[in-house]
C-alpha cells in the first residue's frame, strides 16, 4: 500500500487491550456482579422469578477448583435466566456445623479433647464465620452474582429455629423416635453416622476366623443313631466371621430351617462339628474333613443351645439359642452365622423379634469395655476393636480349649467414615431416628415430576431413596443444632409439641449456645408442666446430623426451587436429605405414623436437579490432598498454572516471562467448554486451549470496537451482510437452545465454530475492503451485540470490558442497552433494513459457500506454487456444466467478487466440452470442482484482468498505479468533507 493513500483509509482503531488490565478488572467484576444482580432484581418482573437454591458449601478451609465449578455453573444458569427475562433470586448459603470444623478447633486448642462443649462451640463459630467471609470473597472473584448481603448459614438463629420447627413437625407426625439399636459408628469421630456419610474401601483387609462353639443342650438327639460315635462325644457349631472382635457380643447362632447341615469330623480336631457343605463342594475353606457322619435339617438345630466361651460359665447348661434367620446362605461360610445384634443390622432384626438383646461392649471411641471379657476384664478392656481387637479375641479363644479352627486374611469392601477416611463399626446405642420408610413411596412419586440433568441422576437418587428405611439423625458431638429432648432421671426422653415449643422460645431469647452454657438443671428450659420436677430433668447433648441441617434449607422459602445443582455425590447427601425432609413435612397423613395421601404435586423441593462430576488433574486422577494434585481456582486466574514462573538467570522471553493473569473468564470458560455432567479435567493442556479461545475472542472484539462506524446503520446491506445476519440468527438460536438445556459445552462449541468459520473466515474477509476502503458499511454492530449476548453468561467480565471500550458514538447513543441487560431474543437489526427476504438468501447460501470453498482450495494451491499472493491478485471463472446450474449465483453476480475476496468473477455456461478460450489462454490456472444442486461445476482461479489499485489493492484499475473508479470517488468525497471541516 502506498503511504500516500493511508490517510484516506478507515483502518481499525481501538484501545481495547490485547490482554486484560489488572487495574481495571475489579471495576468490571463489580459491575457485572453486585451492580447487575441489583439491577435485574429491580428491573425484571417479580411475577417471573427464577429461584436457584444454593447447596451450601462447607465452611471449612480454602476453596478449590471443584468449588469454582459448582458456583460458576450456578452463575451461568442465573445469567441465562436474566437474559430470558426472569428475575433471579439467588441467596448463597453455607453449611457451618459438623465434625470437620469441630475436629479442627479441638486439634488446634490447648488441651485438645478436654475442651468443654461450650468452648468447642465458641471456637467453631469463630472459625466458621471467618471461613464464610473468606470463601465469599473467593466466590466474588469468580464473577459470581448473588444476594451476598442476605447470605445464610446453618448456624444462623433463624435457620436453626426453622430447622427445629421442621423436627417438631416430623415428631408430631410420628416420624421421629428414639431407639437402642445398631447404627454406623465412627470411632475416629466418636459419633453415629448416617449411611450418606460413608464411603467404601474395596481393599479393606480383615482377619476372618472359623470358630467352633460348644453345643450344651439337645446335642444327644442330633448324634444319636450315628454309627461309631460315642454318645458323650462333644458337638460344636462352626461359625465363620470377618469381625472376630464382635464375638464378645455374640447372643445367638443363626441357621436356616430349609438348609441341610452335615455332622463331620475334622482331621486335626477332636469332636463332632456342624457345618453346611455346599453341594458339589469338598468343604471349601473349612478345615480338612476326615469323615461325614450324617445329615440334619436346619429346623432341627433350632432346638439346640450353645455356649459363648468368652461370656458364659463353661459348666452352664442353659446356653444360648440357635435361631432361624432368612439371611443365612449356604454358598459361603459354614451356614451357621454368629449373631451379635449389637453389631449387625440383620442380626438385630432377627434377634429383636425373639426378644434377644442388642448387647455391645464397645465404647464411643471403639474400645472394648470391661464387660467384654468378664472373667478377666484387663485382657480386653481398653483395646481398640479395629486395631488389635480381633487378635486379642482370637488369642483368648485359642487359649480356651482350642476354639479357633482356622484364621485367614480376607480382602473385602468395608465402610469408612468419609470425613476421617478411617473404618467404622456397627454398634448398638440409643439414637434418634427419622422414619423415612413410611414416606418412601411419596418421595419416589415426587421425583416423577423432576427434570434430571443428566437423566441418569434419577436412577441414582431413586436407588438411594429406595435403600432407606431409617435415618439416624443424632450425633454425639457439640457443634450442631441440639436434638430438642429432655431426659428424666431414668434416661427417658421427653419430646412433645409443648416441650419443643418451649425450647424454641428459650433459644429465640437466649440463643442456641445457651443449651450448653446454662446450668444442666436450669428450669427455664422446662415447659410449665415439668417445672415442679426440674431437678429430675436434664437437657440432651446429642446434636442433629448436618445433613438434617442443610436438608432443612428449603424451609427458607414457600416455593419450589427451579433448580438444585451440586456434585453427583449429593445424591446420597443433600439432594436426598432435602427431598425426604420436605416430603416428611408436607405430605398430609391420615394419622400419626400412618399412611399418606397420594398427592405428590410440588412435594419435591426442586423442579430440576442438575449434577456435575468431579475435577480431575491433567492425568485424569481425582484431585486429593493425599496426592498433592489439588488445583485452586486462583492458580487458573493468576496464570500460574499455565505459565511457568521465570527462571533466574535466563533471558526474558516467551518461555521465561511473568505469569499472565487470565482472570475469572478463563476459569469460567474452562467450565463452560467442559461436559460437566461427567468428571472434568483441569491442567495445562486444557487451560492452554481455553487461553487461545479467550485470545480469539479478544482479537475479534478489538477488531469490532475499532471498525464499527455510525455510517453502517444507514448503509445499504449486501448479500454478505444478509448471510452474516442469518448465520448470526442461527447460531444465537442454537446457543440459546443449548443454554436453556444447561448444555454449556455444546453452546460454546457452536459459538466458537461460528466465530471461526462464519465470522472470521467468511464475513470479516468479505468486509475488509468495504470497511477500510469503501462506505464502512456492514452489520458489525449487530454481530458485536449478538456475540456479547452469547458470551454474557460465560464471560461477563470480558463482556463488561468490551462494552467499556465500544466506540464513542455508541457511548453517546442513550438508546443502546447494555448487553448484559438485553433480552436474549431481542431484535439485533431493524427488519426494514433488509433488502432480501430470508428465504431467498437461505436458498442461496449452500451454492455461495460451495463456490467459496472451491475458490479457496484452488487459490491455496496457487499460493503454494508462489504464483499468487493475496487472493485479490486473481480473477475467477465459474463454469456451469448444467443449463442454469449456477443461476442462484448469477442473481448476485455484482457482489460475488467481494464475497469471494477476488478481483473479478465471471459465470459462464460450458459449451459442450469445447475449450473455454479465457481459461485456456490464461498465463496460469488452478481449478476445483464444486457441487450445486447435485450437479458438478468448476471454479477456475486465473490471473487478474486489470491493474492493481494502489489504495484498495484490488486488480480493477484501468492502468498501472491509477486508482480504481470506486477509490477515486471515495477519495474525492473525503477530500470534499475535509475541505468543509476546514
Amino acid at each position: 500500500m502506498s503511504k500516500s493513500w493511508q490517510p484516506t483509509l478507515r483502518l481499525p482503531k481501538s484501545s481495547f487491550p490485547n490482554r486484560p488490565r489488572l487495574h481495571e478488572r475489579m471495576q468490571y467484576i463489580l459491575r457485572c456482579t453486585d451492580d447487575f444482580y441489583e439491577w435485574q432484581a429491580a428491573n425484571r418482573p417479580a411475577d417471573n422469578e427464577f429461584l436457584l437454591h444454593d447447596g451450601p458449601p462447607y465452611a471449612n478451609g480454602e476453596l478449590h477448583a471443584g468449588h469454582a465449578l459448582n458456583k460458576i455453573l450456578k452463575d451461568m444458569i442465573n445469567r441465562v435466566k436474566v437474559q430470558q427475562g426472569r428475575r433471579v433470586k439467588y441467596v448463597p448459603g453455607w453449611d457451618c456445623h459438623g465434625l470437620p470444623i469441630e475436629m479442627k478447633v479441638v486439634e488446634a486448642a490447648e488441651g485438645g479433647k478436654k475442651m468443654s462443649p461450650g468452648g468447642i462451640r465458641k471456637a467453631a463459630r469463630k472459625l466458621a464465620s471467618s471461613t464464610v467471609k473468606a470463601q465469599m470473597n473467593s466466590f466474588k472473584s469468580y464473577a459470581v452474582m448473588a444476594d451476598w448481603e442476605n447470605r445464610w448459614t446453618t448456624m444462623d438463629t433463624e435457620f436453626e429455629i426453622r430447622q427445629l420447627r421442621l423436627f417438631q413437625k416430623m415428631a408430631r407426625r410420628g416420624l421421629i423416635y428414639r431407639k437402642h439399636k445398631p447404627v454406623y459408628w465412627s470411632p475416629s469421630s466418636a459419633t453415629a453416622l448416617a449411611e450418606a456419610e460413608l464411603e467404601y474401601n474395596e481393599a479393606h483387609v480383615s482377619k476372618s476366623a472359623w470358630v467352633r462353639l460348644p453345643i450344651v443342650s439337645g446335642w444327644q438327639e442330633v448324634i444319636s443313631g450315628l454309627e461309631g460315635v460315642d454318645k458323650d462325644a462333644k458337638l460344636y457349631a462352626v461359625i465363620w466371621t470377618t469381625t472376630p472382635w464382635t464375638l464378645p457380643a455374640n447372643q445367638a447362632i443363626a441357621v436356616r430351617d430349609d438348609m441341610t447341615y452335615s455332622i463331620v469330623r475334622f482331621a486335626d480336631y477332636e469332636g463332632l462339628h456342624l457345618v453346611s457343605i455346599p453341594e458339589g463342594s469338598a468343604g471349601g475353606d473349612l478345615p480338612e474333613i476326615s469323615e461325614v457322619l450324617g445329615k440334619v435339617q436346619g429346623s432341627e438345630l433350632t432346638r439346640l443351645r450353645y455356649l459363648n466361651p468368652l461370656l458364659d460359665d463353661l459348666t452352664a447348661l442353659e446356653g444360648r439359642p440357635i435361631i432361624h434367620a432368612p439371611f443365612v446362605r449356604g454358598d459361603s461360610g459354614t451356614g451357621m452365622v454368629h449373631c451379635a445384634p449389637g453389631h449387625g443390622f440383620d442380626d438385630y432384626l432377627a434377634c429383636e423379634a425373639l426378644g434377644i438383646p442388642a448387647v455391645s461392649h464397645v465404647d464411643n471411641e471403639g474400645r472394648f469395655t470391661d464387660k467384654a471379657y468378664p472373667r478377666n476384664p484387663d485382657l480386653l478392656g481398653g483395646i481398640p476393636v479395629l486395631e488389635g481387637g480381633s487378635d486379642a479375641v482370637l488369642d483368648l479363644l485359642g487359649n480356651e480349649n482350642g476354639y479357633i479352627l482356622k484364621v485367614k486374611y480376607y480382602k473385602h469392601k468395608y465402610p469408612y467414615d468419609w470425613r476421617t477416611k478411617k473404618p467404622i463399626i456397627i454398634r448398638a446405642t440409643a439414637q434418634w431416628f427419622a422414619d423415612v420408610g413410611s414416606i418412601k413411596e411419596q418421595a419416589l412419586a415426587a421425583l416423577e415430576e423432576v427434570r434430571f440433568v443428566p437423566e441418569t441422576g434419577k436412577n441414582r437418587l431413586e436407588a438411594f431413596v429406595k435403600g432407606r428405611s431409617e435415618w439416624c439423625i443424632s450425633r454425639q458431638r457439640s457443634w450442631g443444632v441440639p436434638i430438642p429432648a429432655l431426659y428424666d432421671a431414668n434416661g427417658n426422653a421427653v419430646v412433645t409439641d409443648e416441650s419443643i415449643d418451649h425450647i424454641i422460645s428459650v433459644i429465640r431469647e437466649r440463643k442456641i449456645d445457651a443449651w450448653w452454657f446454662d446450668d444442666a438443671h436450669d428450669p427455664a428450659w422446662l415447659p410449665e408442666s415439668l417445672r415442679d420436677r426440674a431437678a429430675e430433668f436434664r437437657r440432651g447433648q446429642d446434636t442433629m446430623d448436618v445433613w438434617f441441617d442443610s436438608g432443612s434449607s428449603w424451609t427458607q422459602t414457600d416455593k419450589q426451587a427451579d433448580v438444585y445443582l451440586e456434585g453427583s455425590d449429593q445424591h446420597r447427601g443433600w439432594f436426598q436429605s432435602s427431598l425426604l425432609t420436605r416430603v416428611a413435612a408436607m405430605v398430609a397423613q391420615d394419622a400419626p405414623g400412618g399412611s399418606s395421601t397420594t398427592n405428590t404435586l410440588g412435594l419435591s423441593p426442586f423442579k430440576t436437579l442438575i449434577t456435575h462430576g468431579f475435577t480431575l488433574d491433567k492425568d485424569g486422577k481425582k484431585m486429593s490432598k493425599s496426592l498433592g494434585n489439588i488445583i485452586s481456582a486462583n492458580e487458573v486466574m493468576d496464570g500460574s498454572l499455565l505459565f511457568e514462573p521465570p527462571q533466574p538467570g535466563q533471558p526474558q522471553g516467551r518461555k521465561n516471562r511473568e505469569p499472565e493473569a487470565l482472570g475469572p473468564d478463563a476459569l469460567r470458560l474452562w467450565i463452560a467448554t467442559s461436559d460437566y455432567t461427567g468428571d472434568i479435567i483441569l491442567g495445562k493442556p486444557v487451560l492452554r486451549t481455553v487461553h487461545q479461545v479467550l485470545l480469539k475472542y479478544r482479537t475479534i472484539i478489538k477488531m469490532f470496537t475499532g471498525s464499527m462506524q455510525p455510517d453502517a446503520r444507514t448503509a445499504p446491506l449486501t448479500v454478505a451482510d444478509h448471510i452474516a445476519l442469518i448465520q448470526l440468527k442461527d447460531v444465537m438460536q442454537e446457543v440459546g437452545k443449548y443454554y436453556d438445556n444447561y448444555e454449556f459445552n455444546k453452546a460454546q462449541a457452536a459459538l466458537s465454530r461460528w466465530v471461526v468459520n462464519d465470522v472470521s473466515a467468511f464475513y470479516l474477509e468479505t468486509l475488509k475492503d468495504r470497511l477500510y476502503c469503501g462506505d464502512s458499511g456492514g452489520v458489525l454492530e449487530p454481530i458485536f451485540n449478538g456475540l456479547l449476548r452469547m458470551l454474557a453468561p460465560v464471560t461477563p467480565v470480558l463482556v463488561e470490558e468490551a462494552w467499556e471500550y465500544r466506540p464513542q458514538w455508541m457511548k453517546d447513543d442513550a438508546s443502546l442497552v447494555h448487553p448484559l441487560k438485553q433480552l436474549y431474543d431481542a431484535p439485533l437489526i431493524e427488519p426494514v433494513r433488509l433488502s432480501y427476504d430470508e428465504k431467498t438468501i437461505r436458498e442461496s447460501i449452500p451454492a455461495i459457500m460451495a463456490a467459496h470453498g472451491a475458490i479457496k482450495a484452488a487459490s491455496e494451491r496457487a499460493r503454494l506454487d508462489k504464483v499468487l499472493g493475496s487472493s485479490l491478485g486473481c480473477s475467477v471463472v465459474l463454469v456451469s456444466h448444467a443449463e442454469g446450474g449456477l443461476a442462484v449465483l448469477e442473481r448476485f453476480k455484482d457482489e460475488l467478487d467481494a464475497m469471494f475476496v477476488v478481483s473479478a468473477v465471471d459465470i459462464v455456461q460450458s459449451n459442450g466440452g469445447e475449450t473455454l478460450k479465457e481459461v485456456e489462454g490464461a498465463e496460469w490456472k488452478y481449478s476445483e470442482v464444486f457441487d450445486v444442486g447435485g450437479k458438478a461445476h468448476t471454479a477456475y482461479v486465473l490471473p487478474p484482468k486489470q491493474h492493481k489499485c494502489p489504495r484498495c489493492w484490488r486488480y480493477v484499475a484501468p492502468v498501472e498505479d491509477a486508482l480504481c473508479g470506486r477509490c477515486g470517488e471515495v477519495v474525492e468525497a473525503r477530500a470534499g468533507e475535509a475541505a468543509k471541516e476546514v
